[in-house]
């Protein structure tokens, strides 16, 4: 955990884009994908996402094709993911719920495409954390309205109806397959909240240069 917050305390701001590692370029969720990541580097942010394949590789893509910063947090897998190509930075994380806390902790927005289990997992504990308070509320666009359908009936139609969330829950998710509306969504909201200050260096994150200007001193007293 402190090996990503040392890689990634200065990254920002991010969106991060989840989606499934099963998609080939020829699919249209990897299009997609790519043009929603070139939409976010050309507004000015940086985009994170897995690092892997599919939905995550076209959106790093795109990014980079747009001249922005790209950043993958992988995953250690048997299959299916191995880190893109199209990665300035790249992070690698044996457990998964590290590699999530990376994954909300340095962004502003989520984008959701169509996935697995993975991003169904993404997708609603990022719901979650919106609804309980622990973190902003950000703005989580869910792309693959045909994907989804299924998916917004049953919470609308079953969860809200059982009681189970509140119909206002509702709107913590805005659905669209416009890449361009999509950015639009996630820029309004940025003007309507203050600016975060910089991050400023803590002693964990600066432990590890502070180590070796240690050893530095050490070794030229011991010449001495």
């Amino acid at each position: 955990m402190i090996k990503g917050f040392r890689a990634l305390h200065f990254t920002g701001p991010c969106v991060t884009v989840f989606g499934s590692a099963r998609f080939g370029e020829d699919h249209r969720y990897y299009a997609m994908a790519r043009e929603v990541g070139r939409a976010l580097a050309e507004a000015g942010y940086t985009v994170m996402t897995g690092g892997g394949p599919g939905v995550m590789e076209a959106a790093n893509r795109g990014a980079k094709e747009a001249g922005g910063i790209s950043i993958g947090c992988n995953i250690k897998l048997p299959r299916e993911q191995q880190p893109n190509p199209y990665l300035d930075k790249f992070v690698e994380f044996h457990y998964f719920f590290v590699r999530k806390v990376m994954l909300v902790k340095y962004s502003v927005a989520f984008v959701v495409l169509p996935g697995g289990f993975g991003t169904m997992d993404e997708l609603f504990e990022v719901g979650t954390l919106i609804q309980t308070g622990k973190v902003e509320k950000f703005p989580v666009v869910v792309m693959g309205r045909d994907y989804y359908a299924n998916l917004g009936e049953f919470v609308r139609d079953t969860m809200v109806e059982e009681g189970t969330i509140d119909p206002v829950d509702l709107q913590l998710f805005t659905a669209t397959d416009d890449p361009a509306e999509a950015v639009e969504r996630i820029l309004r909201t940025r003007e309507e909240r203050p600016a975060r200050p910089h991050p400023v260096p803590s002693p964990i994150l600066a432990e590890r240069s502070v180590g070796k200007e240690r050893k530095a001193q050490a070794a030229g007293r011991a010449a001495r």
